[in-house]
């Protein structure tokens, strides 16, 4: 890519330079970097820009010109939506223009009259897109997650160079941000992406350049888009920008905190207002969609708030906890009144659960653990409920509040662990497996239909959204797995699924099994056998009656497939991998030959052939251990070695990959 441009400018065709402009949307930085140089010089950089001055272009002729070039690539790059690559790419080679913000914000802001050419609401988008991912490259001074291992050390320079592009950006956007808001209030992607350049402020700026008018129009703004809107996108930035601004230890925390006060006591006496509505209707109240709407929207905008800030004085825990039990006994709630509920009184314990301190009374900390315990008993209900939405959301709920639960000894004093530290009962971590292999692995039968393109494209956006649910689903209960919150022994029901769902899952299941063997490789290497055994056990009880084990049927070549895929899990480090693969013979040798005593040439052990699953293992054992291993598998035989017929042929094998 670096050769090509300089060396061969003619050889290339208009779908070669295609091609290579892609590679801006690597993982791979070095990569990625020389494919920005690439199209940045074969499009983005015209010798001659600083004359080009488009008509009604004035001073950001040149720059505009490069906006729109880049814009238009954007929205042609059509598979990509992954502006912040893209930016990052360019970033040695284009950094000039790129945080040319001026230029930027005055192209969306200025009318089709003073240019005579309005940028269309997909070109407005993408810009506001670039935008945010420049302020983030140039605040951040790093690589977007997932391109490059760690965080970039910067050198003295690149500090400096870092800090004044945070300054110019703070005082730049202070005064064009809340006329950027007005004018995009209605469109919810915009706002959204807008909402989260505060975030990269040097906040001080407001009180040393005495801009608490622009912090007021600011605010104001965000409080209209509050109000206008219920997309959760929206919501969480709006919550996030009053969070960033509500810092103590600087200047405006007052102002802010102030307006933030006023903004939900609004939002407290609409929804107030809405719930005395509803329990004087109740169930007429569930069949008026409007009243529902509004309520949904209502609890929608104070979950967003409740997730960053504290609501505890507005008493909002008794009111939504009300709802649920209502939902609990009657079951007529609609989904969009449960959901955010759900939420809002998750978050509600959550910030009760934090402000327990050392100095809390131990009453507080019963009454906190009784509304904890009922909480729970409310979820765990929930995952039984009819829709499904409610049931994936008491899941992920559960599984995030026993993560945290489990884990506050680290936090609190003696006496608040032994009130609040809760590990899951026998029967829910059943209920949470069980919900896992009912609603992550089970296959759901696809009735074939005659789809139109554009049905076909919305049917392959459901099945991506699905999938995504379902990686969420079983990440959660790998979490719990991984920090010992339920038995890791549990694992070796989702191991099952490795090889079968490898492309959806293997990610996960893969990382799983590297976390719990990093906890413990005994007990790790001890899952694993289970999970063979436990798959070995159910294809032989599928076997006919003759007890004899098919090899080449289909189950048990999938079994010796995941053992395989098992091994290379331990990598080339053999003394690393030491115990964990000698207790994996171990405990296969003992279970190939259980219910037999020895073999005296005519009991056959009903397990044998399970040595040719462990035998995936073999070459993973040291030379001294495989001496070892063969003389723990001696224990089991005896000499001569009983050779009549095939169903002998495990030990055989076996005992021939240790010998090898």
């Amino acid at each position: 890519l670096l050769f090509l441009p300089r060396n061969c400018e003619d050889v290339l065709s208009a779908e070669d330079c295609e091609m290579l402009y892609q590679f801006v949307y690597t993982t791979h930085r070095p990569l990625a970097v020389a494919a920005g140089e690439f199209l940045y010089k074969r499009l983005l950089s015209h010798e001659g820009d600083e004359e080009i001055q488009p008509k009604g272009g004035g001073k950001f002729g040149a720059s505009t010109d490069q906006l729109k070039r880049l814009i238009r690539f954007f929205l042609k790059s059509e598979l990509h939506k992954h502006v912040a690559y893209l930016i990052d790419s360019l970033w040695d080679w284009a950094g000039k223009f790129l945080k040319d913000w001026e230029c930027m914000t005055t192209l969306l802001l200025k009318n089709a009259e003073e240019d005579g050419e309005e940028l269309s609401d997909a070109h407005e988008s993408a810009l506001i897109e670039i935008i945010l991912a420049t302020v983030r490259e140039a605040a951040e001074g790093h690589p977007p997650v997932g391109r490059g291992a760690a965080k970039k050390i910067l050198s003295v320079k690149e500090k400096k160079i870092q800090l004044e592009d945070c300054t110019k950006i703070t005082e730049h956007f202070i005064m064009v941000l809340p006329q950027l808001l007005a004018k995009y209030s209605t469109d919810a992607q915009k706002v959204a992406n807008l909402l989260q350049i505060p975030q990269y402020y040097d906040l001080d700026v407001y009180s040393t350049g005495h801009l608490e008018k622009n912090l007021d129009a600011l605010m104001r703004e965000v409080k209209d888009i509050v109000t206008k809107h219920s997309d959760i996108s929206v919501l969480e930035a709006s919550s996030r920008t009053y969070y960033v601004l509500c810092s103590e230890e600087i200047a405006i925390y007052s102002q802010v905190d102030c307006a933030r006060t006023q903004l939900i006591d609004e939002l407290m006496g609409q929804l107030n207002q809405l719930l005395d509505g509803f329990w004087q209707k109740e169930e007429g109240f569930c069949t008026d969609a409007g009243e529902i709407s509004r309520m949904h929207s209502a609890l929608r905008r104070v979950a967003a708030f409740h997730n960053a800030h504290d609501l505890t004085k507005w008493n909002l825990y008794d009111k939504t906890l009300r709802l649920l039990v209502f939902e609990m006994e009657h079951g007529s709630l609609p989904v969009l009144m449960i959901l955010p509920a759900l939420q809002c009184t998750y978050f509600s314990l959550l910030w009760q659960l934090a402000a327990v301190s050392d100095n809390t009374p131990k009453e507080t900390f019963f009454a906190l653990e009784r509304e904890l315990r009922r909480f729970c008993q409310i979820c765990m209900c929930f995952l039984h409920h009819k829709e499904k939405d409610v049931r994936e959301k008491a899941f992920m709920i559960l599984c995030d509040w026993l993560l945290i639960v489990s884990h506050q000894d680290s936090n609190n004093n003696e006496e608040a662990v032994g009130l609040l530290d809760y590990l899951p009962s026998m029967p829910l971590q059943e209920k949470l497996l069980l919900f896992i292999q009912e609603h992550v692995f089970m296959e759901e039968q696809e009735e074939s239909k005659d789809l139109t393109e554009e049905e076909e494209r919305k049917d392959e956006s459901c099945k991506l959204d699905d999938l995504h649910k379902k990686r969420s689903l079983l990440a959660a209960y790998c979490k719990l797995i991984v920090y010992n919150v339920v038995e890791m022994t549990a694992a070796a029901e989702i191991y099952k699924h490795y090889v079968k769902t490898y492309n959806d899952f293997g990610d996960i299941i893969k990382e799983t099994l590297s976390r719990t063997r990093h906890n413990n490789k005994i007990q790790s290497a001890k899952t694993l056998i289970l999970c063979l055994q436990q798959l070995f056990q159910r294809h032989a009880e599928s076997q006919d009656s003759s007890g004899s084990v098919d090899f080449s049927s289909a189950s048990f070549t999938n079994i010796k497939e995941l053992a395989r895929r098992f091994s290379l899990t331990f990598g080339w480090d053999q003394v690393k991998s030491r115990e964990s693969v000698a207790m994996i013979h171990k405990e296969g040798i003992e279970f190939a030959f259980q219910g037999a005593t020895g073999v005296d040439g005519k009991c056959l052990p009903p397990n044998l052939s399970f040595l040719l699953i462990i035998s995936e293992f073999s070459n993973k054992l040291l030379k001294p251990d495989k001496r070892l291993v063969y003389a723990y598998l001696q224990r089991y035989i005896a000499e001569p070695l009983p050779c009549r017929g095939d169903e002998w042929q495990p030990l055989i094998w076996y005992r021939n990959s240790l010998l090898a």
